[in-house]
């Protein structure tokens, strides 16, 4: 059987940015943080939610901790842009090239502006989506950093510590 063409995009770019994590594919019913924590066997802090949203000047893509809620008001002050909506499935397809609930950090058509939610540095595995919605992958917290070029956040309210 061949592997689907999403999680084939992103075992390539995998490869060709020296990844070194597992790509595993989990039962189809693994459609939360929660659920792949336990079908995983870690907390649910350690999956990284890849969240796509429409700045309204075009996408940024963040990685959230499981364990966390993105203050959309405050992430997007932070970061400098004008607001940070949810995006449309549409919009996820058109920027990621994947699905919601699939979305990788990596193998987008173009490149998106990343950034990385410093929570998910407290875990020395880190498990995110491999381009389907059932294809996660392992790495670290600096090693998810080198191969996204991503920017650190604090995605928590402005009250929060960092």
């Amino acid at each position: 059987m061949s592997e689907h063409p999403g999680i084939a995009r992103f075992r390539a770019e995998h490869e060709r940015l020296g990844g070194t994590g597992r790509i595993v594919t989990l039962p189809d019913s693994v459609h939360t943080a929660a659920l792949a924590a336990e079908a995983l066997g870690c907390e649910v802090g350690a999956i990284a939610n890849s969240l796509l949203f429409d700045t309204g000047e075009g996408p940024v893509l963040v990685l959230t901790s499981g364990g966390h809620r993105v203050d959309v008001t405050a992430t997007a002050a932070r970061i400098g842009v004008p607001r940070l909506k949810r995006a449309s499935p549409e919009f996820v397809r058109e920027h990621t090239g994947q699905v919601i609930g699939g979305v990788s950090p990596l193998a987008h058509p173009a490149p998106v502006p990343t950034y990385l939610d410093r929570h998910l540095a407290a875990f020395g595995e880190i498990w995110a989506a491999a381009g389907h919605p059932a294809a996660v992958f392992s790495t670290t917290y600096a090693e998810l950093l080198a191969m996204t070029g991503a920017t650190e956040v604090h995605v928590g309210p402005e009250d929060a510590s960092a």
